[in-house]
């Protein structure tokens, strides 16, 4: 029989400008930098820690669903900005990023990704080989990209919506960051080229969405797709030195079938870890936001 990996349960640390006040009934209430929003959040089905009067005392923008997809956000003064600054900061690097108010209640960051972005750093950090290349698949605005950058790896950033990465461009210029190579492409399609072409990368993070589109209406779903895209990615690491993290955020997955995944696609997979990512509500209910497989292998 396997020794059964143990699932670890994983919140981010290093915060300063983000904090998950209380989460319930189908909302979150979260401070980034200043601003206190309220927005939807499908997971929270308990009730409120706080009280309704302590939530409407504190939010500054409320994001008001109109359909599953779209909502607009409502301000208790007209005058608060459509765009923010943050700051995150680990203990080996220091990025920034340009929030924002999007028709689709995202801000243009996922907070409880710092767990990720914290294994980055300190695995480039750690790594022997010089400038580590790193890739980021389904890469959003940016958050692993720039940690790896400044980290000091080179960076490749790869996702299929070009204002996204125009916004991930910003968070480059925001940290001080220059030199990360932007591709607007299918993931799985830019996966394909690069095994042609006989490229190696010492770091990978995927964080596929459960359903998407390409540049050119590519259809994208998790479990239909996912099993194909691993088989491929793991063939891009560098057999000496590698990282790779499989993050999903999906209701149906689980971090055990993200660790069937890894060891079916990869049976050379060393210091595998697997486990679910959480906010941690100062006001006391954990939020679960995704799972996670991760494993690294350094140089001797």
């Amino acid at each position: 029989m396997s020794t059964p990996t143990n699932i670890q349960l994983l919140t981010p640390q290093h915060w300063k400008d983000y904090e998950l006040i209380d989460c319930g009934d189908f909302e979150k209430l979260e401070r980034f930098g200043d601003l206190i929003l309220i927005r939807p959040e499908p997971q929270a089905v308990w009730p409120k820690a706080l009280s309704d009067g302590e939530w409407n005392k504190r939010y500054h923008i409320k994001f008001k669903g109109r359909s599953a997809t779209s909502g607009e956000w409502m301000k208790k003064n007209p005058k608060t900005a459509d765009r923010w600054h943050i700051e995150y900061k680990n203990n080996d690097v220091a990025i920034k990023f340009r929030l924002g108010l999007t028709s689709f209640k995202h801000v243009g960051i996922f907070p409880e990704q710092a767990v990720n972005w914290d294994y980055i750093s300190e695995s480039v950090r750690s790594m022997k080989t010089p400038n580590p290349k790193f890739l980021n698949l389904f890469a959003y605005t940016g958050g692993a990209t720039m940690i790896a950058r400044a980290a000091g790896a080179d960076a490749t950033h790869v996702d299929s919506i070009k204002q996204v990465v125009t916004w991930a461009n910003e968070n480059q210029e925001l940290s001080g960051l220059t030199d990360v190579r932007w591709v607007v492409e299918d993931a799985l399609k830019f996966v394909k080229r690069e095994l042609k072409r006989g490229n190696k990368y010492n770091g990978i993070i995927l964080d596929p969405p459960a359903y998407g589109h390409g540049p050119k209406g590519e259809k994208w779903k998790l479990e239909d797709h996912i099993m194909e895209m691993m088989q491929d990615v793991v063939q891009l690491l560098d057999p000496k030195e590698h990282f790779l993290i499989l993050n999903t955020y999906s209701l149906g997955f689980s971090s055990v079938i993200v660790e069937n995944l890894i060891k079916t696609s990869f049976p050379q997979v060393e210091n595998l870890e697997i486990g679910e990512l959480y906010l941690q509500a100062t006001a006391g209910p954990k939020l679960p936001l995704g799972v996670f497989g991760k494993f690294r292998k350094f140089a001797k």
